[in-house]
């Protein structure tokens, strides 16, 4: 079992070296870092595919956030299920509304893209996926997703965790954005950071980062090295912003939030530019936001998939007819799901299990896990059937090539999702 280290907030920050980056500063919340001495440039990384290519056959894996509690029964339809139309007579979909997938369940409409991954066999749903005792939180459910240890607070995260065992280059994983999840975090590396267009940062952030990248006359040489890493930072968004202005503007979205939804696209495009370019990361982290559906759930839910589905379709085809085509693997997640019953404002409120999707060419396609029940419910939620561990032990082990026990606390029975 891994042996992993109990949060201290009190704890001094580790010696700097060229792997320990910032480390997170607590558990709470869905970003933990600004990664000023993490962040590296487009070129840098696309550099090292040229001078030090990831060998071929060596699997991806890239791990897509949706941030908000996606809504797994409206995802993931039980169209044939009377339970559920009773629960949602406004907000169920109809069985003539959904892409079926068997004669239960069906995709919401807008995964087009996903239902035709699923007809030639290269998507898996793994269903009923939570952790126990779930909890309500945003923040606490995706602090424990990312650091995988539901039960003790952690200050690392699992992808972190792998890296610290894994080797000492520091572009074995990379995150597309300025700011590392608890998930990019190890107690002694950290991923690398790639900034994509314009900043999406808040004013305070911006004049929090350019304080961080200002030397001082007191700066010791560990000072002196953080100063001139989050220096770099400043430079590559300013060098390489206008290069992805058309990502930049994207992401910056509209009072709908549309470009934070067409984000994921720019995120996607930068991460299949890197894989074909042969860079040696081994995880890739992106990331959509926008899945707290508390009213009008049925409109902005299915727009926000309809752009997931867009943003994963494009990167598919992207790769098609490379040679690292059948080395990734995309795994998609989010902290929780819906509870069952709709509310008043034809939304759901926060809740416990959902899916989660593999898509990749070695995935072991079709269902996995069993079907929550919609009338055995734990005091209105879906009771979990898988431990979300389980999901992150294979890939861990079939991906990733790592001993599962080394990164989390508990390793359950495999599921055989990957070949």
């Amino acid at each position: 079992m891994a042996n992993l280290p109990p949060l201290n907030p009190r704890k001094p920050m580790d010696g700097l070296t060229r792997r320990t980056f910032l480390r997170a500063s607590g558990v709470a919340g869905a970003t933990a870092v600004l990664a000023g001495s993490a962040g590296v440039t487009l070129e840098h990384v696309l550099a090292r595919g040229q001078s030090d290519p990831l060998p071929a056959n060596s699997p991806i894996l890239v791990l897509v956030t949706m941030y908000g509690g996606n809504d797994g029964l409206n995802t993931v339809v039980p169209y044939a299920d009377p339970a559920y139309h009773d629960a949602r007579p406004e907000l169920a979909y109809t069985p003539t509304e959904v892409l079926h997938l068997d004669d239960q369940l069906g995709l919401n409409p807008g995964l087009t893209g996903m239902a035709a991954l699923w007809s030639q066999k290269k998507l898996a749903i793994v269903r009923g996926v939570g952790y126990p005792k779930p909890d309500h939180s945003h923040f606490r459910s995706m602090d424990i997703w990312q650091t995988a240890s539901p039960e003790t607070p952690v200050a690392s995260g699992w992808v972190g965790r792998w890296l610290d065992s894994a080797g000492d280059d520091p572009l074995l994983a990379l995150n597309i954005g300025e700011v590392l999840p608890p998930l990019a975090v190890g107690a002694k590396a950290t991923a690398a950071a790639l900034s994509v267009g314009k900043s999406t940062s808040s004013a305070m952030t911006a004049s929090i980062l350019k304080g961080f990248a200002t030397p001082d006359a007191a700066d010791g040489p560990a000072a002196k090295l953080v100063v001139a890493s989050y220096a770099a930072q400043q430079r590559c968004e300013h060098t390489f912003g206008p290069i992805t202005s058309d990502a930049g503007d994207e992401a910056g979205g509209d009072a709908a939030g549309n470009g934070q939804r067409a984000a994921l696209t720019a995120q996607l495009d930068v991460v299949a530019r890197c894989v074909k370019a042969n860079v040696p990361t081994r995880v890739y982290a992106v990331s959509a936001s926008g899945f707290d559906t508390h009213a009008d759930e049925k409109i902005a839910q299915t727009a926000q998939l309809t752009q997931v589905d867009k943003a994963i379709t494009a990167f598919r085809s992207a790769l098609t007819g490379s040679a690292r085509e059948k080395d990734v693997v995309v795994m998609a997640y989010s902290e929780f799901g819906r509870r069952v019953k709709a509310n008043a404002s034809q939304g759901t409120d926060h809740g416990t299990s959902g899916p989660v999707f593999l898509i990749g060419d070695t995935v072991q396609a079709g269902f996995h896990g069993d079907q929550p029940s919609l009338t055995d419910l734990d005091n209105g939620d879906l009771k979990t059937t898988v431990d979300f561990r389980s999901v992150y032990g294979e890939v861990l082990d079939k991906v990733l090539g790592a001993d599962p026990s080394r990164v989390l606390d508990k390793t359950p029975a495999p599921l055989g999702l990957i070949a």
